[in-house]
């Protein structure tokens, strides 16, 4: 395990588990209206940047309107091809089963949270 790694990560920050097969199922479950799924992979230093990043201001990544899902595509390279990756991490916005946009590589915090909260918005006129 490399030394940037954030094992804890989806202890202190829980996210529904998703993959290629199980996914279109779980966006077109009833709940949150928008779905943000964070695609990763094991010791990918630039996905504990952004896990890291997350726990140090978990309190600005919690919307009540929001549903986090995630996949390792290490481990299922079919959602990374589904998906069209050239790097990680990538992070997709869903409003049901619609992708609403992507926000790839890490940001920061303050444009990531921008960004979903503009998606809040939107989907809050819609």
């Amino acid at each position: 395990m490399s030394d940037t790694a954030v094992p804890e990560f989806f202890g202190r920050f829980p996210m529904q588990q998703v993959n290629s097969v199980s996914l279109d199922d779980v966006l077109r479950e009833e709940g949150a209206p928008l779905s943000i799924l964070f695609l990763w992979g094991r010791d990918c230093p630039n996905c504990d940047i952004a896990k890291r990043a997350m726990l140090l201001a978990r309190d600005r990544f919690q919307w009540p309107q929001v549903r986090w899902l995630h996949d390792n595509v290490y481990d299922d390279p079919t959602m990374a091809t589904r998906f069209g990756l050239h790097g990680i991490p990538a992070f997709f916005v869903f409003r049901g089963e619609r992708k609403m946009g992507r926000i790839s590589e890490w940001p920061g915090t303050q444009a990531f949270v921008q960004a979903i909260e503009n998606q809040i918005a939107l989907a809050a006129t819609v």
